[in-house]
C-alpha cells in the first residue's frame, strides 16, 4: 500500500490530498491502484480517513476524533466483541443499547475501491439495517482489507464463511446525500453517515 505511505509521508495521518484527486480527474481509472481508487471515491464519498502505520497511531487518531467531536462521556455502540476486546485499553465506553449512544464503533467486511464504499455484514451489523444505526459511524480496518470490486469483496465473504455465509451484507457510501444514493441496491434501506475510517496499515 505505497500510496497511502506516499500521501501520508508514512504514517502522518488525514485526508487524502490534491493530488490524489487531480490523479482521479486526469487519469483512466483503469490504471490506478486499489488503494488510490478507494481514496479518490472514498473523499467524493465525503468520507474522512485517518491512516496510520501502528496501533499506537490507530489509538491516537480515536483520541483525536473524540475531542474533535466532544464525545469523552459518549459511550460507544458497538457489536463486535473483538473489537472492544482489542480497544479495552483505550478508555472508552462501550455499551451494547442503540438507544444509549449516538456512536457506531464496528469493523468491516472490506473496502471496495470501485466506489469507495465499505462491505459489511452480519458480522458486524446483527440483523440491524443501517438506517437503525447511529449517525455517525467510526470503522476500523486495515489495509489487506482492500478489494477492487464489490464482486471481489463478496466472493471473499463466501470463501471466508464456507460454513455459514453471514446474512444482512451491505455497502456504506452515504457520507453526504446524493442522487446516487438511490439507485444502489445493496444500501436498500441505507442512510446517511458521518464515518470515520481509522485505516492501519498491515501490508
Amino acid at each position: 500500500m505505497g500510496l497511502f505511505k506516499n500521501i501520508f509521508g508514512g504514517g502522518k495521518k488525514g485526508n487524502s490530498g490534491d493530488s490524489t484527486e487531480t490523479r482521479g480527474m486526469y487519469m483512466p481509472e483503469l490504471h490506478i491502484p486499489v488503494d488510490e481508487k478507494f481514496t479518490i471515491h472514498f473523499k467524493k464519498n465525503g468520507g474522512k480517513f485517518l491512516y496510520c502505520d501502528s496501533f499506537g497511531e490507530v489509538s491516537e487518531a480515536l483520541r483525536n476524533i473524540i475531542v474533535e467531536n466532544n464525545w469523552q462521556d459518549h459511550p460507544f455502540f458497538a457489536m463486535d466483541g473483538r473489537l472492544i476486546e482489542r480497544f479495552s485499553k483505550e478508555e472508552l465506553i462501550f455499551t451494547d443499547k442503540r438507544k444509549s449512544s449516538d456512536v457506531f464503533f464496528t469493523t468491516c467486511e472490506h473496502l471496495i475501491a470501485q466506489n469507495g464504499s465499505i462491505l459489511v455484514c452480519s458480522q458486524q451489523l446483527h440483523e440491524k439495517k443501517l438506517s437503525e444505526l447511529p449517525e455517525n459511524f467510526i470503522v476500523f480496518a486495515t489495509t489487506s482489507q482492500l478489494v477492487e470490486s464489490i464482486g471481489e469483496g463478496l466472493k471473499s465473504i463466501k470463501k471466508r464463511h464456507q460454513n455459514s455465509i453471514p446474512a444482512n451484507i451491505t455497502t456504506i457510501k452515504h457520507f453526504q446525500s446524493t442522487a446516487e444514493n438511490k439507485e444502489d441496491f445493496l444500501s436498500y434501506g441505507s442512510s446517511t453517515k458521518n464515518l470515520y475510517l481509522l485505516l492501519l496499515e498491515d501490508l
